[in-house]
């Protein structure tokens, strides 16, 4: 349902582009042409005037059912956490991280980058062929 909405949206969108450019301005635009059109000037003027609201209202409701849609289905949820602790990944080496007890970030990534400092060879290595 929300893609048949967003092809209606943009077809408003892509209409109502053409209708903008075709009316006249005060410095002439896309809409001075001559005088021998199928309609007066005025009733061009008119035309335009009222596809353009329609074609506008029709944008507006679109976006707002849109931006309804998108958040109906969204349930509220805590940044808290639900009360069950976190998983701990181990790292490739097999040895798990012991979680920092006093100190700041910095002191936790520096005893990450000792234990994993002990595991991993100390330079870059030539690749080995079998």
């Amino acid at each position: 349902m929300q893609t048949v909405v967003i092809i209606i949206h943009l077809m408003i969108v892509a209409v109502m582009i053409g209708t903008v450019l075709l009316q006249k301005s005060e410095g002439g635009g896309l809409g001075m042409g001559g005088g021998a059109g199928f309609m007066s000037s005025r009733g061009t003027a008119n035309l335009l005037t009222r596809t353009t609201a329609i074609l506008a209202v029709g944008f507006f409701l679109t976006s707002l059912f849109l931006s309804w849609y998108a958040g109906y289905d969204r349930k509220p949820s805590s940044i808290i956490g639900t009360g069950a602790p976190a998983q701990q990944t181990q790292p490739a080496g097999g040895t798990p991280l012991t979680p920092p007890t006093s100190g700041g970030i910095l002191d936790s990534l520096k005893k990450t980058d000792e234990q994993q400092g002990q595991q991993a060879p100390s330079g870059p290595q030539a690749p080995r062929s079998q």
